[in-house]
């Protein structure tokens, strides 16, 4: 099933399916594993360069390796603009906890700290939904991997489902009214 608000198609998975993040258990991988860098929107990519002496100091020095060589992102594959990863792996702006065993955004860590206003490119906000721009619409879809299998087990023993769960980044991508609409959806849906 597909749910149309405004020029979105949007993936079921969203309103039937649970999530909520597990760092403990999963330690950040989602900014690890993959094939590419996260997507960046247009300016975002901009945005990051502006914000890069605000992170610097928290990033490895592969990292810095990379974004003097290459910059903080690229066009991949699929003609996207991507976040540059270190090694084929991490993204440029992680940084890992103290005991080395959980990969953190240094964007958010900068936002939180209050050394910028940015806080962290709108696809790894929204993650694990994936937003793909069509002609005359947008296809809102739920990726899912075995990364993220934790967090869909916690997701239902909270009762949190997906489009719950990633409340602000939807508003944030879509804005309130599209997010009540969606909502609304959801609510419909389960009265069947």
């Amino acid at each position: 099933m597909i749910i149309q608000i405004e020029n979105t198609n949007i993936s079921a998975d969203l309103v039937e399916r649970f999530f909520t993040c597990d760092i403990a258990q999963c330690r950040g991988l989602c900014c690890v594993e993959g094939e590419a860098g996260a997507p960046l929107e247009k300016e975002e990519y901009d945005i990051l360069r502006k914000i890069l002496p605000a992170v610097w100091d928290d990033l490895s020095p592969e990292a810095k390796g990379v974004i003097n060589k290459q910059g903080v992102g690229y066009v991949d594959a699929g003609s996207d603009i991507v976040t540059s990863i270190v090694n084929g792996k991490n993204c440029v702006f992680t940084y890992y906890d103290t005991d080395g065993t959980t990969c953190k955004c240094a964007i958010e860590k900068a936002y939180k700290e209050g050394r910028t206003d940015f806080l962290k490119p709108v696809s790894c906000h929204l993650y694990p939904v994936r937003v793909t721009q069509y002609k005359d619409y947008m296809a809102v879809n739920l990726h899912r991997w075995k990364v993220c299998r934790t967090a869909e087990i916690l997701g239902v023993q909270k009762r949190i489902r997906v489009y719950q769960f990633l409340r602000e980044p939807l508003i944030r991508k879509f804005g309130e009214e599209w997010y009540n609409a969606l909502d609304t959806c959801a609510k419909e849906y389960f009265k069947l």
